[in-house]
């Protein structure tokens, strides 16, 4: 099978990988960079849910891929404050996307106030953090748990159940 991840990111491509192997399931993953049609920071679930979608959607284009697969990071606001959120789409062309988020969890103040602001989490983190590429290893919640989860777990926790929706949707 040939999937194709709408990401050149190195955390989500690991986790895409890693979800087909834990499943035993033989796949050829290429990926490539697509757009996502939404903010750099999406700002909301619909919007990081929107960019996941048209990442899969447009890992599609190519003609001998049969799944695309978006993953997208973003923040949303809550009355406790400002959280990371992650959102997977996997899609297979003529069907409906397939949907799945993961983990959450509360951005420190400081952090929080600057990507009101305008500043994308990756950047801030870098800053905050002083490891450089963060969004591409560990991320934010690698950072907060002390390395306990990082992205690229957090994804694979995102695709398993979109590989177990996509398995469900077969039978």
């Amino acid at each position: 099978m040939k999937i194709a991840i709408g990401s050149l990111n190195p955390a989500k491509v690991k986790a895409v990988e890693e979800a087909f192997k834990e499943q035993d399931i033989d796949v050829i993953v290429t990926s490539m960079s697509v757009p996502s049609g939404v903010s750099n920071q999406p700002f909301s679930d619909e919007e990081t849910i929107q960019g996941a979608v048209n990442r899969a959607t447009n890992c599609l284009l190519e003609e001998n891929i049969e799944i695309g697969i978006g993953l997208e990071g973003g923040v949303v606001e809550t009355p406790f404050g400002l959280f990371v959120c992650n959102w997977g789409a996997l899609v297979v062309k003529g069907e409906s996307p397939i949907i799945a988020g993961g983990a959450r969890i509360r951005l420190p103040e400081e952090v929080a106030e600057r990507v009101r602001k305008g500043e994308e989490l990756g950047p801030v983190m870098e800053d905050v953090s002083k490891v450089r590429n963060v969004s591409k290893k560990e991320g934010a919640i690698g950072i907060f748990t002390n390395n306990v989860i990082t992205r690229d777990e957090m994804f694979t926790h995102v695709m398993k159940i979109l590989i177990g929706q996509f398995q469900f949707r077969k039978k």
